[in-house]
């Protein structure tokens, strides 16, 4: 190569990310159930994907929620990546609403295999997947060794301490 010749671009590697899918309305494709199927032929290399799961919903939806995880290949930075889930939201019928309100479609970046990550908008891993067994119970199914990066903590022991019975006082 001569020094006036430019170099190529510098592939970026490609990383895997666990996504978050839920449902509570009928929309397009039809049932909360049917719009996660629909939704997952949107997000491009899905290398697994968990059983979809009934839950109760958070905060005032009476509706139950259809709940999966996906595991997505992609050469996105965590940032690029919610802004195309955010389109593919809106393209399902999602509108900007109340918080934790009935929703044709929810997705949600909940871990990365580059680790943590934390910009305006975005922190990866989830805030709140530690919490919550419809989203821990699929990522279980999927990935049980891999680890929180910021407890250490494998999604198997996550899993199990969120559906560890508690003790009544």
């Amino acid at each position: 190569m001569s020094p006036a010749t430019p170099l190529p671009p510098i592939a970026q590697a490609a990383s895997i990310y666990a996504i978050a899918l839920g449902s509570n309305r009928r929309g397009l494709h039809g049932a909360p159930e049917r719009e996660i199927a629909a939704a997952l032929e949107t997000l491009g290399t899905v290398l697994a994907r968990s059983p979809t799961v009934s839950s109760a919903p958070l905060g005032p939806s009476n509706r139950r929620y259809a709940n999966a995880v996906a595991l997505v290949e992609t050469q996105e930075a965590p940032a690029t990546l919610l802004v195309r889930l955010k389109r593919i939201e809106r393209t399902f019928g999602r509108r900007p609403g109340r918080r934790w309100g009935s929703r044709v479609l929810d997705l949600d970046i909940i871990l990365w295999s580059g680790g943590a990550w934390s910009s305006r908008g975005l922190i990866v891993p989830h805030a709140a997947f530690r919490t919550r067994s419809f989203v821990l119970g699929p990522l279980a199914s999927l990935i049980p060794q891999w680890r929180d990066p910021l407890t250490g903590r494998t999604i198997r022991q996550l899993a199990q301490s969120v559906d560890r019975k508690r003790p009544r006082d």
